[in-house]
């Protein structure tokens, strides 16, 4: 019996290859670029996958006009470059990604905000540490001039270029894991009520807040020796830059904010070891009137199935990182503790945030 002819793929046509690898330099994709060149990329003419197939439709290009796309198709079509990829792809083994393209996906990834995606393309080439140096010296340059919107997107940029080489099974972009650092901040229960996080000197609370939005020890280290008005109004910034939502946290904040002074101020005073009966009395006919458990859901938009208050933090410091700055841990009774909102009224920082409540 004859054997079947085994089907044999086309060659990929040139445009292709150059529109492919343009449209994920263009959206500053490492990801995909990185696919585009692997031993089974759907770009080799000896690799079994079709680029035109429906699954890999996402890597090709829709119609792209912008100024991104056309920049990266007149560098991929370079003819050293193009002679850089073809070579690639049809090398066994490992390619060696074009330095030039890696470079503009990076910029690209930058501008679009994918800071961990630009983090990896300048890992690939070498550069990263150099590219986090230049950011902050140009951020700090914006600062000197008061720009304080441009100073904020520099920082961000450089922190967010930071490298975890400690990660397994390799080095990867550190994240910004806010929910484990939010609970770190509240691990203490308060011994005293002034010793809330919420409730510090404005400039404490400042130092606070840039040590946890930025994540980065020694890049907060730089605005040290500004004034408390620029670190005042350069964290404003960096709060409504990481959170565009922010106005939405507010109503809520405001909302928990009149829910407890409904309650009554000797709710917040409640600790685990009151043994007033009176009190618990009082707070208990308060309850069936008024849940205190409705606090922490107010704060958040939403219910949660576990009531534990370390659950509200992490979920409110994933949906509004800079929220976990202005609440604290209360017990309401022996066995229910929440989060609740607390704030000093004359701080600075609540002013500028617009998370006073009017009518308090």
């Amino acid at each position: 019996m004859a054997r079947k002819k085994e089907k044999t793929k086309a060659p990929v046509e040139q445009q292709r290859i150059d529109q492919c690898l343009a449209r994920a330099v263009a959206e500053g994709d490492i990801v995909d670029f990185r696919f585009l060149f692997l031993s089974y990329s759907p770009l080799r003419d000896d690799s079994p996958e079709d680029i035109t197939a429906e699954k890999y439709t996402y890597l090709n290009p829709h119609g792209e006009t912008d100024r991104r796309f056309s920049e990266a198709l007149q560098a991929v079509q370079k003819p050293d470059v193009q002679e850089h990829v073809n070579a690639q792809l049809k090398k066994k083994g490992p390619a060696q990604l074009p330095a030039s393209l890696v470079t503009l996906l990076g910029d690209n990834a930058v501008e679009l905000g994918k800071y961990k995606a630009a983090a990896q393309a300048y890992e690939l080439l070498r550069i990263r540490g150099r590219m986090q140096k230049a950011f902050l010296d140009q951020a700090d340059e914006a600062l000197d001039k008061d720009d304080i919107k441009t100073a904020v997107r520099g920082y961000r940029i450089a922190v967010g270029l930071d490298y975890d080489y400690a990660a397994f099974p390799e080095p990867m972009p550190a994240p910004p894991n806010y929910q484990s650092k939010a609970q770190i901040l509240h691990a203490e229960y308060p011994r005293n009520p002034e010793d809330a996080m919420a409730l510090q000197p404005p400039e404490t609370h400042i130092n606070i807040a840039l040590g946890y939005l930025l994540l980065n020890p020694e890049v907060v280290g730089r605005l040290e020796s500004r004034s408390f008005d620029q670190r005042l109004a350069f964290l404003v910034e960096l709060v409504h830059q990481i959170d565009p939502d922010w106005a939405t946290f507010v109503g809520r904040y405001k909302d928990a904010c009149r829910l407890v002074d409904k309650i009554g101020t000797r709710l917040e005073q409640q600790t685990n070891e009151s043994s007033d009966a009176g009190l618990a009395e009082e707070i208990e006919a308060q309850m069936q009137e008024d849940d205190p458990a409705e606090i922490p859901r107010l704060l958040l938009g939403r219910s949660l199935d576990d009531v534990a208050w370390w659950q509200y933090i992490k979920e409110l410091a994933y949906a509004h990182p800079a929220s976990i700055l202005f609440v604290v841990r209360q017990f309401v009774t022996k066995d229910l503790e929440i989060v609740m909102p607390r704030y000093v009224k004359e701080s600075p920082l609540i002013q500028a945030l617009g998370l006073v409540l009017d009518e308090r």
